[in-house]
């Protein structure tokens, strides 16, 4: 899931930063956070496996620095073991090959094998569910107001590093699927908070969609169909379309709608809308950067309008950050757009609470006949 290639951005992480406490245990009057994280400490610390006990001293050195603020120790636990790997990756290059001199001396808890080290954080954040979702609001453009929400998720302990790093190591440990999936029960449990008339954008890779686990995962969701937006993040291979069509008909009758993600990043993105007939068609940041100042990205802006008007899809404007880039894509007629100026990612339930819905009388574009598109 969810993939989408951007730091968490000042503000909206403040849900995970250490709150004043006064060195109390967790209860439950007391942040949903701590309370996550306090288990997390629970259960690393529970282990007993001798691989794993120089982490779980150092998490414990963690846990006595700071006492009564589970959530602060766990994220400068997991900082640490991040400066750690980042230091084991600028060391690549000058650990000795198997069966030369010196080999293995660098091995050990602190420094594995880089393809164990990766697999194993992987594998932590799974066992840990170290992951939360954060909401982005989408909005009309011609009414203003919020008709969908665009899942990210977002790590504990992440200190702004690019979220798709995760996703990238996870598909170098060959565990590409476990966290898509993870990811994606995160923003189907957290999607039980939005307002009920938004719909929610889930970022998934064509490899999953074609995942016979997929549909079972949404069928059993208490999300219902018609508010699900599958949002393909990467590019097709040239056999993947016709199955992944095939696959996800049953689901899109159901009212799960199917959108192009990164639209014009990538030269497949016209193939794809070509083959899979989206009912949403989202342009890549790179594409409305400066589109207000760039006649060739304002001529491709305009020319995926009207390939979507032709298969009768709507066009989302992700990233936008200007005035000047609102009042550009608006006037090319794209109907809903995403991005800082319209509002940041947030993990907090109160922020979801005030997307409310269109004034009475004034319908979103984005609300047509069967639902919302």
């Amino acid at each position: 899931m969810s993939i989408e290639p951007q730091p968490l951005p000042p503000g909206a992480g403040s849900a995970l930063r250490p709150e004043p406490s006064s060195h109390r245990l967790p209860d439950e009057h007391e942040p949903a956070i701590r309370r996550q994280s306090a288990e997390i400490i629970e259960s690393v610390l529970s282990g007993s496996g001798p691989e794993q006990a120089e982490i779980r001293e150092q998490l414990r050195e963690c846990v006595a620095a700071h006492p009564g603020r589970p959530e602060a120790a766990l994220l400068e636990h997991l900082m640490t073991i991040r400066a750690v790997a980042r230091f084991r990756d600028r060391m690549q290059d000058t650990v000795p090959q198997d069966g030369t001199p010196g080999a293995g001396q660098l091995t050990g808890s602190l420094f594995p094998r880089s393809e164990a080290a990766v697999r194993s954080r992987i594998e932590a954040v799974l066992e840990g569910r170290m992951l939360v979702t954060a909401f982005q609001p989408i909005r009309d453009l011609a009414v203003g107001n919020v008709v969908g929400a665009g899942a990210l998720t977002r790590f504990l302990g992440e200190s702004g590093d690019n979220t798709g790093d995760w996703f990238a190591d996870a598909k170098h440990a060959r565990l590409a699927g476990d966290l898509e999936f993870a990811a994606l029960e995160s923003a189907l449990a957290a999607a039980a908070e939005l307002p009920g008339h938004l719909y929610v954008g889930l970022k998934l890779s064509p490899a999953i969609c074609l995942d016979p686990l997929l549909p079972v995962l949404l069928e059993e969701a208490a999300l219902d169909p018609g508010r699900m937006v599958l949002e393909l993040t990467e590019a097709m291979t040239r056999e993947q379309p016709a199955p992944l069509v095939a696959a996800l008909a049953p689901l899109r009758r159901n009212g799960l709608r199917l959108a192009i993600d990164h639209a014009g990043s990538f030269f497949t993105s016209i193939r794809q809308i070509r083959h899979v007939r989206p009912e949403i068609i989202k342009l890549d940041r790179n594409l409305i950067a400066g589109i207000d100042r760039d006649s060739l990205r304002s001529s491709l802006g305009e020319a995926l309008v009207g390939l979507a008007e032709q298969i009768g899809a709507v066009v989302i404007a992700q990233g936008i950050e200007t005035e000047e880039e609102l009042a550009t894509v608006t006037g090319l007629g794209m109907s809903a757009g995403q991005g800082y100026l319209l509002g940041r990612p947030t993990t907090r339930p109160a922020d979801w609470k005030e997307w409310s819905p269109a004034p009475r009388g004034k319908p979103g574009l984005l609300r047509i006949e069967g639902g919302w598109r």
